[in-house]
């Protein structure tokens, strides 16, 4: 009896035991397990498809997309010009501009933002960027407190829509490592920064309109469409940009994903090299234009998810221009060929003079569209005797501007109204120093008209201007404008407040959420 007394008192002094460790340890886990609730970070990724070699936001529009650097202005989802870090500004004559800026804003690091501040940051970007400088033409600055004004170098109504340009951003100057972390006002701080790989940011907690909801955002860059398609659907990526339409129908048959489809302020298009002798002539340029299937690229390229060009502006835009697209007709296109000379030889090529008609069309895979354009046409003149070669380029840009005799013509894209006003395009890419003109375009009347729409406020008198110079365009077909397609973007549901807006310049912002 002692002895089951005596086992039975050890049995229950081992279970006292047990349970009391057990209960410690409950009791040890808890507050830890409710800390790491209570601590666990929202976290965005973004894939993107053109990558930045610099984070400078004088160099690189990911500056803003990013919400690293803000403007003076800004356009809300009407393309209607809003306050941002300026608070107001006037115009007391055509030439002379002041503004306010808002007072308690500061940049990454504490330091204030005023109106020296802004003049420094000004002066930087006119010194290290020739295109924003040639289009904003500032002749001077004076900055005192709050209140910054800029003298333009003539009278020029488009100087505050120019201010919305993401290379315009305010930026602390004269700071190390601008390339990588650049230091400015928005809801964002960079973290890392690894060149035409991923950007890693982190929230601003003093952020003048409110710390972002999200504590981390990851932006990660990849020209292959179907490679981001892919990683939205692992789960990889919260929000994928540009996606290829041939890869939509597993994202918009998910529960879990969705597909916003915006229309956009771009358009698709043919760049003729107008340095090239078979180009200067505008009957070669019509044929090209003339075997463009725009409603089939419309409908079997984008799957819908475009509109077909007549010009350079969108079709919902008053000065867009009043004429149809061009008509598909190889006919009529042969027969301009015919009467520009080329005739086809034993072969069936066309040449001229003992000459082949031979182009080179350069494409490029950060939209994904472009490259199976350039295949079309390239079957369309085979059919007429033309020998298209198709090469594919990493940094597009780089290789027009650097590499000008290794080109004919080249699938491009371009944001022509990212403001609601066409003065922007019609000044980078027809003026013969314009920023996006690599074909040397050049046409005396267009040019005579773009300088007078640069001095004209009024309204009416710009649509009607802007109309001239798309007639000029259609007419003279320095380019041959395919589509204007919307910008297609894979979204997790898990993201909230937030959509794709059409100008493309504010991706991250300090409202999106994340479940």
């Amino acid at each position: 009896m002692v002895k089951k007394y005596l086992y039975f008192m050890m049995i229950s002094m081992l279970l006292i035991i047990v349970t009391g460790c057990n209960s410690q340890e409950k009791g040890n886990e808890s507050p830890v397990a409710t800390e790491s609730v209570e601590h666990e970070k929202k976290s965005l990724t973004l894939l993107f498809s053109f990558a930045s070699k610099t984070l400078d936001p004088h160099q690189d529009w990911m500056g803003v997309r990013a919400g690293i650097a803000e403007t003076l202005v800004k356009i809300d989802e009407d393309l209607k010009i809003q306050p941002w870090l300026a608070e107001s500004w006037t115009q007391p004559d055509g030439k002379t501009w002041v503004f306010t800026i808002r007072e308690g804003i500061t940049f990454h690091d504490g330091t204030p933002v005023d109106a020296e501040a802004v003049k420094a940051s000004f002066e930087r970007v006119i010194s290290v960027n020739n295109a924003i400088a040639s289009s904003l033409k500032i002749e001077s600055m004076e900055a005192t407190g709050q209140e910054i004004t800029f003298i333009t170098k003539e009278e020029y109504p488009a100087f505050l829509s120019e201010l919305v340009h993401t290379n315009a951003s305010i930026v602390k100057v004269n700071t190390e490592n601008i390339s990588e972390r650049p230091i400015a006002t928005g809801p964002f701080k960079v973290v890392e920064f690894t060149a035409e790989s991923e950007v890693k940011l982190e929230r601003n907690a003093d952020y003048w309109e409110g710390a972002a909801k999200l504590d981390e955002v990851i932006i990660k860059f990849n020209s292959d469409g179907n490679v981001r398609a892919l990683a939205l659907q692992s789960g990889e990526a919260d929000i994928a940009y540009h996606l290829p339409p041939e890869t939509l129908d597993p994202i918009e048959n998910s529960d879990d994903l969705r597909v916003e489809s915006v229309s956009s302020l771009r358009v698709h298009f043919l760049l003729y090299n107008s340095q090239k002798a078979a180009l200067q002539d505008v009957k070669v340029r019509k044929a090209l234009d003339l075997l463009i299937n725009r409603p089939v690229m419309v409908s079997e390229i984008m799957n819908g998810h475009a509109t077909a060009a007549n010009g350079p502006f969108n079709p919902d835009f008053s000065f867009s221009g009043e004429n149809n697209p061009e008509v598909y007709d190889p006919e009529l296109a042969e027969e301009l060929l015919k009467e520009a000379g080329y005739k086809k030889n034993s072969k069936g090529k066309l040449e001229k003079d003992g000459k082949a008609l031979e182009l080179t069309l350069a494409t490029y895979q950060g939209r994904p569209e472009l490259p199976l354009m350039a295949q079309y046409l390239q079957a369309e003149a085979a059919k007429l005797g033309i020998d298209i070669n198709i090469i594919t380029v990493e940094d597009v840009d780089t290789f027009l501007w650097e590499q000008q005799d290794d080109w004919d013509l080249v699938t491009y894209s371009n944001l022509t109204a990212p403001r609601g006003d066409g003065g922007y395009f019609l000044n980078v890419a027809y003026s013969p120093e314009g920023s996006l003109n690599p074909g040397q375009i050049n046409i005396t009347e267009l040019n005579d008209i773009t300088k007078q729409l640069n001095v004209t406020a009024n309204p009416e008198e710009r649509i009607s201007l802007q109309k001239k110079a798309v007639s000029i365009i259609q007419k003279e077909v320095p380019q041959s404008f395919i589509l204007h397609p919307h910008i297609i973007v894979g979204v997790n549901e898990r993201v909230k407040n937030w959509v794709p807006g059409s100008e493309e310049y504010y991706l991250i912002t300090n409202k999106m959420d994340v479940e």
